[in-house]
């Protein structure tokens, strides 16, 4: 076994269990802290995978600024700890047994798939892709205006929920 053999059952280990945290957490901010342990745990796989580019905005943007976002939300809201209620029959009774036949199901797909060593041995990798410099390159040379425009759009939202979660006095 060698280091990134070991690394990537740590950091899936490390998603599966901050998404499980992110359900069962009875506090929001516990939430978006376990979601940010899901989303730093992802970016680690994707350089992995040597996708440094996708790893560098799935830390910026998700645990970053959407994580930002999020927090600003709870506190602004001050949302307090959830209620919780009866475990539904039917999720009980139908959602549970479909879950571990669809949890089956993805198991022998995973066994039977012939994707993972074609991946392991680099041949599914193409031989032009693009390194992060020329992706960035082409993203602020061509495509600045949306790029900018959704960073503006992404502010007026911000703005329009905090003006709508203010108290009146």
């Amino acid at each position: 076994m060698n280091l990134p053999f070991i690394l990537f059952f740590i950091c899936a280990l490390l998603a599966v269990l901050g998404a499980v945290l992110l359900i069962i957490a009875r506090e929001p901010i516990h939430a978006a802290l376990s979601l940010i342990l899901v989303m730093i745990a992802l970016a680690v796989l994707y350089l992995l995978l040597g996708a440094e580019f996708i790893a560098a905005v799935q830390i910026l943007v998700y645990a970053g600024a959407i994580m930002v976002l999020f927090v600003t939300v709870i506190m602004v809201l001050n949302a307090e700890a959830e209620e919780r209620t009866d475990f539904s029959k039917i999720a009980k009774w139908v959602g549970l047994p479909l879950g571990f036949v669809l949890l089956f199901a993805i198991a022998h797909w995973l066994y039977r798939a012939h994707v993972g060593p074609v991946v392991a041995s680099g041949a599914g990798i193409p031989a032009h892709a693009l390194s992060t410099w020329d992706l960035s390159t082409e993203l602020f040379r061509h495509y600045l205006f949306p790029f900018e425009a959704t960073s503006f759009l992404i502010l007026i939202a911000v703005l329009g929920a905090m003006i709508l979660a203010r108290r009146d006095e």
